[in-house]
């Protein structure tokens, strides 16, 4: 029982690195496409599509590197959740830091980034992995030979 315990233990652990990893290409990512479009368009303008093309490059990365599952239309939809997640988390940490703790707003975005690291792991994975019993899984799983979590070609 405690190897068991033990080995799900330690997957978790890689997920979450693997979940870190991920989100760290994606800022990466962002962050060059914004650079790469700006001279081209208007700031605005290459923020939100450098946003956009990173959130899908961050929905394929974490679909079959993450979480190993198979991306769905219904999840790619449902995917945006998680970047609103975020957002909503660091938004409302970024003014109690600053507000309420008087924190110093140059360091108050990178804590509040960290804090919202949890929920928007939760929210992703509840939208990625589906649970046992989710309507659209059945015929997966080890007892059918066609199991949604396979190991991906990235990995």
């Amino acid at each position: 029982m405690a190897t068991g315990v033990s080995g799900a233990r330690r997957a978790r652990l890689a997920e979450v690195f693997r979940f870190a990893l991920v989100g760290g290409v994606n800022t990466c990512t962002f962050f060059g496409c914004y650079l790469l479009l700006h001279p081209w368009m208007p700031y605005f303008a290459a923020y939100s599509l450098a946003f956009l093309l990173s959130m899908i490059g961050s929905f394929f990365l974490n679909t079959y590197f993450t979480y190993r599952t198979r991306p769905t239309w219904k999840k790619f939809a449902l995917f945006p959740l998680t970047n609103v997640t975020n957002y909503l988390v660091q938004s409302v940490g970024l003014y109690a830091l600053v507000t309420w703790a008087g924190m110093d707003d140059r360091i108050a975005p990178l804590v509040a980034a960290v804090v919202a690291i949890p929920f928007t792991y939760l929210i992703s994975q509840r939208i990625l992995v589906p649970r046992k019993g989710q309507a659209g899984s059945e015929g997966t799983g080890p007892e059918s030979g066609m199991d949604e979590r396979q190991p991906s070609r990235l990995a």
